[in-house]
């Protein structure tokens, strides 16, 4: 299996087990709980191809994704506990996937034809989309519409994405330090408390 495509559907996997911790701590029943998995994991992507014009979209020719989405459920309800102590880590997968999909939705974007902008943006909505469907749907509100660094996170990997692609176009150590520079700036803004304030001028 390629290493990239198995990170994606790992990715997947925990987006899917967030959405999954979501709905239960909202007393969803398994339904919900099946729904706001699925648009946890695979919202962010879906839009992003119809907004390209790609369809169908990725998940509907890779049923893979839909097998990973639904092992969620049974993940959570029979190891709930274990994964609840392994917040941590959860958090960590899904830094990576955040990371990852930027990237992706990124490349697939630019080979569509799409100005590196649009693609970024593209990126952009891979990463974080799901996430916000998800907050929506349990009535929260959206990360990355708070004070956290999260999609400022997935703008700086995709600028240096294609800032790298600019010198060697094509090369593998484009994608991993793209992702990993999601991942650093992500754990170092929760560590230590780094946000991204707006107050209007009137308010100052």
């Amino acid at each position: 299996m390629d290493l990239i495509y198995g990170i994606d559907l790992f990715g997947t996997l925990v987006f899917a087990i967030s959405g999954v911790i979501t709905a239960t701590e909202k007393k969803f029943d398994l339904v919900g709980a099946a729904i706001v998995g699925l648009v946890t994991a695979i919202g962010g992507g879906t839009l992003r191809d119809v907004l390209i014009g790609e369809t169908p979209v990725g998940w509907m020719k890779d049923l893979n994704y839909l097998l990973v989405v639904f092992l969620a459920l049974p993940l959570c309800y029979f190891f709930i506990h274990i994964i609840r102590r392994l917040r941590r880590s959860v958090f960590f997968f899904d830094t990576i996937g955040i990371g990852l999909f930027t990237i992706l939705g990124l490349q697939k974007t630019l080979a569509t034809g799409l100005s590196p902008a649009v693609a970024l943006l593209m990126g952009v909505v891979s990463a974080v989309f799901g996430g916000v469907i998800r907050d929506v749907l349990s009535n929260e509100v959206p990360l990355i519409f708070r004070k956290e660094v999260y999609a400022s996170a997935c703008l700086a990997g995709g600028m240096v994405f294609l800032g790298m692609e600019l010198l060697q176009k094509g090369a593998e150590i484009n994608i991993v330090c793209s992702i990993l520079v999601v991942i650093l700036i992500r754990y170092l803004s929760v560590r230590y408390h780094w946000a991204l304030p707006f107050r209007p001028l009137k308010d100052r």
